[in-house]
């Protein structure tokens, strides 16, 4: 399988690159900047694409401005939708005017899309939320709308909180709680829901291949944890105490808006169309994960 990628060179698409290739699958990439035979130039901003998109059996669709790099200025948050609307809708135009288009085309979305929810158990058919990253997420995925209607299986992986040492909410904070200073943030209470790197790559992958699966597709471990949870556990495998809770005005201090949508949010998500389809995880269970993470 041909397979085009953007936002190769990000968290993601770093994992899923070698693993699509050991399958056998020949992987381009979709880049601002080409460095290797085969890489493909794209500005989404100018509404450039710079190469011949026939031949690809499947188009993944990674790339978008930074959410957590950086506070949320007015400039920050343009720049957050912007770049996910145009992007998206420029390579959905491309993949639908070619005459014999991808089967599939999988564009990233995240579980931002139902905002702040409390212990409300959320499915792929629930509601949206009222929250910034609900519009950007309602935005992200509508921009597909031309590879839909060419008859392109598109799917759209709503990502939850993606555990790996080389960044994120785990990575970020690692150094902190291999001190103790680790801790709740807020109440404690809002739902983190997690995925490891491990099966965002295999969900990714199962997207691809699974031709029943298509719109919205939670990719989140079958146990979400609240932030209480996730922090007592953490300090459990490292050994460490979690007693210094982080107060939300603090958190409001540190880090500007960001921290009401990307640490304070609750959303408690279900996995349920990947559990219908089949889904085996490699990491079902948040204690295992952070063990295979840290422990190895």
């Amino acid at each position: 399988m041909n397979v085009l990628m953007s936002g190769a060179r990000g968290l993601i698409g770093t994992a899923l690159i070698p693993e699509l290739e050991a399958g056998g699958h020949r992987v381009n990439r979709l880049t601002r900047t080409p460095r290797s035979e085969g890489d493909i130039r794209w500005d989404p901003e100018a509404g450039e694409i710079e190469g011949d998109l026939a031949g690809f059996d499947a188009v993944v669709h990674l790339a978008g401005e930074s959410i957590a790099e950086g506070r949320w200025t007015m400039e920050k948050k343009r720049r957050i939708l912007e770049s996910r609307k145009k992007g998206t809708h420029l390579l959905a135009e491309r993949v639908a005017g070619l005459q014999e288009p991808p089967s599939v085309m999988v564009s990233a979305s995240a579980i931002g899309y139902y905002g702040d929810r409390g212990n409300e158990l959320l499915t792929e058919e629930s509601e949206p939320g009222t929250m910034f990253l609900s519009e950007v997420c309602q935005e992200w995925e509508a921009a597909a709308q031309p590879a839909r209607k060419a008859g392109v299986r598109v799917v759209h992986p709503r990502f939850g909180i993606v555990l790996t040492t080389e960044g994120g909410a785990l990575g970020t904070t690692l150094p902190i709680f291999k001190l103790g200073g680790g801790g709740r943030i807020g109440t404690g209470r809002q739902y983190w829901s997690w995925v490891s790197l491990d099966d965002v790559v295999g969900a990714i992958v199962h997207a691809i291949n699974t031709d029943t699966l298509s719109g919205p597709v939670n990719v989140v471990a079958p146990d979400p944890r609240t932030n209480a949870e996730y922090t007592k556990v953490l300090g459990r495998v490292l050994g460490r105490p979690t007693f210094l809770a982080v107060p939300a005005s603090a958190a409001r201090v540190a880090i500007g808006g960001m921290a009401d949508e990307l640490l304070l949010a609750s959303a408690r998500v279900e996995p349920a169309k990947l559990e219908e389809t089949g889904y085996e995880y490699g990491h079902p269970e948040l204690e295992g994960a952070l063990r295979h993470l840290l422990e190895r």
